[in-house]
């Protein structure tokens, strides 16, 4: 049945034929999970087909167009925010402030998308583009490449042009480094970089397979001096800034694996006079901030996912039991009738035509949650075989996500968690819950079915894989790496000193680039230093701090509340930041970093902040109340 249904689960093409590594790889999982059931995928896929086919509805989205020979490059270079290579003169300043921010691969990786897209033009005769030696001040990326094989013994470019040959003899299966402990994920250095070092060596390694739930590896982030950044960490104005970079290493990093990164060309969505079903995101979301501002989830799916967690999590079998089609169908009438007046009644409600109606939610958006664009990127991450580069490469996906889907896809994650956490009693282990939801996530109406003859079983077991993924791993995936805060930080420090462009090499561009960056955030000869620490919305007063090497966030934060509580400062506002036993928690308080090369910044409590102030010493630091922590009205 699922050859013929109307719905498509996208993959990514591999850039060669002969990537026999990955296939192995890629077999070898689907051999580990051929003893798990895929009843719950078909079963799921069976019911949508069976919904679409008795409503007769058309699809939403218009169908997703061949792209012509250099569009896909076009399209790429204005995503990463390099439209001026394409020969618009009006963002020149800004392309430039972001090259100079590129590491090696990520440079490598632009520099192959511009000389294909080139290509392309003068095959076509139009016009020229803006000729890559008016930026870098070098020829092509073939003739670079030449000359610096004659010329330099730099094995990171030998690797760049010879890696598909190298690949089909190196083994890329999973390596176990410590079996049976917490492996170490690397966020300091980019992903590419880390991955075109391993392409170099050449490791021993063993096939890591997939099993149940339990067996997933570990991973732990390591934190250095300046502590963790999550997603919602930095401010609006820095997180637009974290796509662009994350879509420019997400190309490296699939460069150094061999893998093409092919999207999907952005459709344009049809028109409903729903209010809640089938309403795009940001329309919901707009809706929604009329009622109640800063609201960042779809109140419908927050009204779902809430009546599910207080009657569903103990129920057997919740998502993979549905419920009547027809009174799931009749439900979300009554929904768009009266959601919004608050008549409707959640308590008469059965939990599984609920988790029908959640699931019925996430299918019928106009455009599916993880984009249209980059569904058959998320698809394709089964095909890396290393489980850490799996997870690299989904961390930066979900970067890239628009907002609103990436907050309304971690509201879903957190409560398909609590679903797996509650196992012992609805019978719903992790991979049970991946195997319902991927159907739901990965197969859209919208888009042309092209399941290729006999793959059906892979590729579901590797949607199902990459749900599993999502959900095991969403506390790491919701991560913002070190080196993209560095970058931005960079990107916010070029605004006023910019890079002149004029080496002759683009190898010489990336030295200078990289002996800037050496020399900064090295202060050695100011082992301490006294600073004032704010805190204007809740004290008139300033706190001033000693730092040395050893001082935390979590310090100065132990140190406020000590202040506040032994000197009777003037508190501005009590009720907000006391609690009912007059008493106040460092757990209510978040310390901010605001202003040098970064917007706002809410830093982790294991921060260093000599460090800090040795990489931004013109922000100022203002303690905050914690904006989840309840208030006492």
């Amino acid at each position: 049945s699922a050859r013929h249904c109307p719905w498509k689960m996208n993959q990514l093409p591999l850039k060669s034929p002969v990537a026999s590594p990955v296939s192995e790889s890629t077999n070898s999982r689907v051999e580990a999970l051929d003893n798990l059931s895929m009843d719950s995928f078909w079963l799921e896929v069976e019911n949508i087909k069976q919904s679409a086919e008795a409503e007769q509805e058309e699809c939403s989205l218009a169908d997703v167009k061949t792209q012509e020979e250099g569009e896909a490059e076009a399209e790429w270079l204005q995503d990463a925010g390099l439209s001026e290579l394409l020969g618009d003169p009006a963002s020149d300043k800004d392309n430039l402030v972001l090259l100079s921010t590129l590491t090696k691969t990520q440079a490598a990786a632009v520099q192959r998308r511009l000389d294909t897209y080139s290509r392309s033009r003068r095959r076509k005769n139009k016009h020229p583009v803006r000729d890559v030696r008016d930026i870098f001040g070098v020829g092509s990326s073939e003739d670079t490449a030449a000359e610096k094989e004659e010329s330099s013994p730099d094995p990171l470019w030998h690797n760049l042009r010879t890696s598909n040959t190298q690949r089909k003899t190196q083994d890329y299966s999973c390596t176990v480094r410590n079996p049976g402990k917490e492996e170490v994920f690397n966020m300091d250095v980019a992903y590419s970089e880390q991955a075109a070092v391993l392409l170099k060596g050449s490791f021993l390694s063993e096939t890591r397979k997939l099993k149940d739930g339990n067996a997933l590896i570990r991973f732990k982030i390591p934190k250095g001096r300046l502590g963790v950044t999550r997603i919602g960490d930095l401010s609006a104005q820095d997180m637009k800034k974290i796509p662009t970079l994350a879509l420019i290493e997400l190309t490296a990093l699939c460069d150094i694996l061999g893998f093409e990164l092919k999207r999907n060309k952005a459709a344009k969505l049809k028109t409903t006079e729903k209010r809640l079903f089938g309403v795009p995101l940001n329309t919901l979301l707009e809706n929604d901030q009329k009622l109640l501002p800063n609201t960042k989830v779809p109140l419908l799916l927050q009204a779902l996912l809430s009546c599910l967690e207080k009657r569903g999590l103990e129920t057997e079998g919740i998502l993979r039991v549905s419920g009547s089609q027809t009174r799931i169908k009749s439900l979300e009438q009554k929904l768009e009738r009266d959601f919004y007046s608050g008549l409707f009644r959640w308590d008469e409600v059965h939990q599984n035509d609920v988790s029908g109606l959640l699931k019925r939610f996430i299918r019928e958006l106009p455009a599916p949650l993880l984009t249209a664009e980059y569904l058959p990127a998320f698809a394709a991450v089964q095909n890396i075989p290393d489980l850490k580069q799996r997870l690299q490469a989904l961390n930066l996906l979900i970067l890239i996500l628009p907002e609103p889907n990436r907050n309304t896809l971690k509201a879903l994650l957190e409560f398909l968690s609590k679903v797996v956490a509650r196992e012992n009693n609805n019978k719903m282990n992790l991979w049970n819950v991946s195997t319902v939801m991927a159907p739901n996530l990965f197969m859209h109406k919208g888009l042309p079915n092209k399941i290729p003859e006999g793959k059906e079983k892979q590729l579901a077991e590797g949607a199902a894989d990459v749900v599993r993924m999502m959900i095991h791993y969403q506390d790491l995936l919701w991560t913002v790496s070190s080196f993209l805060v560095a970058q931005v930080r960079k990107l916010n420090e070029s605004n006023s000193k910019r890079y002149q462009f004029c080496d002759k090499r683009i190898k010489n561009l990336l030295r200078k680039i990289h002996a800037d960056k050496d020399k900064v955030e090295k202060n050695q000869g100011e082992p301490s230093k006294i600073v004032k620490v704010h805190a204007s919305l809740l004290l008139k007063d300033s706190l001033e701090v000693h730092l040395n090497n050893a001082t935390k966030v979590a310090d100065v934060l132990r140190q406020f509340q000590k202040n506040l509580c032994q000197n009777g400062w003037n508190i501005v506002n009590t009720v907000n930041l006391l609690k009912c036993n007059n008493s106040v928690e460092c757990t209510n308080l978040l310390l901010y970093e605001v202003g040098g090369n970064i917007g706002e910044h809410c830093l982790d409590p294991d921060t260093y902040l000599l460090d800090l102030y040795h990489i931004n010493p013109h922000a100022e630091w203002i303690i905050k109340q914690n904006p989840s922590y309840p208030r006492m009205f």
